[in-house]
Order: structure tokens, then C-alpha cells, then sequence
């Protein structure tokens, strides 16, 4: 992706441009998959741990990732695209993690309506687990 692309996704977020943020950014676009702290403080050992950790905070916060709940108790995060804004997180599809690698893909199939009378559901988090293409070929 280019630099100047990678640059408007942060400023329509309403973050300013720093090294990190667009190292980190760029990761997530390369790889479309959910991502963990870990998987980026081995990637970036240049950045100490506080700042990917903040990096991580203000883009969840501002719309760029949302964040992805995980049985492992590691949070993994994925890619909003343009669907997410500093206001509200306004996504709704499901997640799929493999047993045999443990790669979480986001599934962009739309959650089925829940309507909990008397509820205000504000987020929904839908895990499948099972083996991934990738696995299932080899």
C-alpha cells in the first residue's frame, strides 16, 4: 500500500502520522488477519513495548482495529476498514479461528438478528473454530 494511502486511513481517523502507526497500519493491511501484541513486538523490535501497546489502544479507540475476543486469552485484533469511526465500531460479521494454526480470519458474513426483548445489544462477537482452507488443503 502507499505511503500517502496509509497516511489519509490515519488522518481520517483522526490520529496524526507517526513511524509506528504506519509501520503497524501497513502490517494489518499486508496480512489480512487478526493480529496479536505478540505477533507485532516480534515483527517490530524497533518500537518498545509501550508504544506498540499505545499504538494498538488509539487505533482500537479511533476506529482503525476492533478488537477480537479469543479463548486463548490473548486479544487479537483485526482491520475496521471503513467501516468503523472514532465515535463507534459499527461492525457485525464473525470470526474464524483455526484449531491447527491459530490464525482468526474476520468471515464478512453478517451476524443474524438477535432481538432480546427489553435488551439493547450494542456489539455482537461470534467465534467459529475449525480448520482453515490453508490447513484443510495440506
Amino acid at each position: 500500500m502507499k505511503y500517502s494511502e496509509l497516511k489519509q486511513i490515519l488522518k481520517n481517523h483522526k490520529l496524526r502520522v507517526t513511524d509506528s502507526r504506519m509501520d503497524v497500519l501497513e502490517h494489518f493491511l499486508t496480512h489480512k488477519k487478526a493480529l496479536s501484541f505478540k505477533d507485532l513486538e516480534e515483527k517490530f523490535s524497533t518500537y518498545d513495548r509501550v508504544t506498540l501497546y499505545r499504538t494498538l489502544n488509539s487505533f482500537t479507540e479511533n476506529g482503525v482495529l476492533h478488537k477480537i475476543p479469543d479463548d486463548s486469552g490473548f486479544a487479537t485484533f483485526g482491520v475496521c476498514y471503513d467501516t468503523c469511526s472514532s465515535d463507534h465500531h459499527h461492525h457485525n460479521h464473525m470470526h474464524f479461528k483455526c484449531n491447527e494454526c491459530g490464525k482468526i480470519e474476520c468471515v464478512e458474513e453478517h451476524l443474524p438478528v438477535i432481538d432480546l426483548p427489553g435488551y439493547q445489544i450494542q456489539e455482537a462477537n461470534l467465534i467459529l473454530n475449525g480448520i482453515c482452507k490453508s490447513c484443510g488443503e495440506a
